[in-house]
């Protein structure tokens, strides 16, 4: 069985997500660290250009976007259940909502002038004048916006102060009675806020929220070892891509096993990835493409927040 390798990085929201899922998970994986910023030639080799954080590998099968990973490591170990028996629908829809709505908010209030010097604090001018022009070109032509702070600040007491109730009212120790995706996806917006002086208190000062994320963050990461971009790409070009799934789907728009394409999400991070349909099922889209670097590689998507056109 192949290694599940993470390409990501320590200050990565998105990568926390992914990081918690393998320790819920108790799963063992490689760490390959990846810049927080373009270009990402090694990654990019893997994924053929899409650049958001993290990205899971197994071999030479490549998994963009946090809400496929889950599905691949629920795949890779059933029990503890991301998704419940039951709770299927309640949990993936909440954790979109939270990947969407409530990011959102978090990076605006993270990105806020007070929490940003602080958080920046340590970096020379130019390192975070790169940061920032990478983050606006990563914001550009999607459906995403950046929500305004005046309008972030307004409307985060909602949202914890119904998070704050649900808490205090649920049963079990977490959202919906047993952990779940729902749990992890709040976490790591929540996660993001902790990370400076400034931001902190828009978690804490909510005791239940507070105790809730503290029972999350207790999952921890897994057990992992470090590897480097070169032997993730040797892994890639050494392996041969997993069967396809076995399920019968006929795609609404017409597309079609064989067919050249091009898949992008939809909201940020727009960068088209081409290559040969493989899969288009009800959860997933798969890729077939070629690099000198990695090999034969078949990148998979998720079909929600992605967009599929013919080449």
């Amino acid at each position: 069985m192949s290694e599940l390798i993470l390409h990501h990085y320590p200050t990565s929201p998105f990568a926390e997500k992914a990081r918690l899922l393998l320790g819920f998970k108790g799963l063992s994986w490689r760490s390959v660290k990846i810049s927080p910023v373009m270009p990402k030639p090694d990654l990019t080799a893997l994924t053929g250009g899409y650049r958001k954080t993290p990205v899971l590998q197994v071999g030479a099968d490549i998994y963009c976007d946090t809400a496929l990973i889950a599905r691949r490591l629920e795949q890779e170990k059933s029990s503890p259940a991301l998704f419940p028996e039951g709770q299927e629908m309640i949990s993936a829809a909440f954790a979109a909502w939270v990947d969407s709505v409530v990011f959102q908010h978090a990076v605006t209030l993270v990105f806020q002038p007070e929490s940003a010097a602080v958080r920046f604090g340590k970096l020379p001018p130019e390192a975070v004048k790169a940061f920032m022009a990478d983050r606006a070109g990563l914001f550009s032509g999607g459906s995403a916006s950046r929500l305004p702070l005046e309008v972030a600040k307004h409307q985060w007491p909602t949202l914890m102060a119904r998070l704050e109730q649900q808490l205090q009212r649920e049963p079990g120790d977490f959202l919906f009675g047993q952990p779940s995706i729902a749990d992890i996806a709040l976490a790591h917006p929540l996660w993001f806020l902790k990370g400076t002086p400034v931001t902190a208190p828009l978690v804490d000062d909510y005791p239940a929220v507070a105790g809730w994320l503290a029972r999350v963050l207790a999952f921890g990461h897994g057990s992992f070892t470090e590897m480097s971009a070169e032997e993730a790409l040797e892994v890639s070009r050494s392996a041969t891509p997993a069967a396809l799934p076995d399920e019968q789907f006929v795609d609404p728009n017409g597309f079609k096993a064989g067919q050249q394409v091009v898949i992008a999400a939809t909201d940020y991070g727009v960068d088209p990835v081409a290559g040969e349909l493989l899969f288009a099922g009800t959860e997933e889209l798969i890729l077939r493409r070629e690099d000198p670097r990695a090999g034969v590689v078949h990148v998979h998507f998720p079909r929600l927040g992605f967009r599929i056109q013919a080449q």
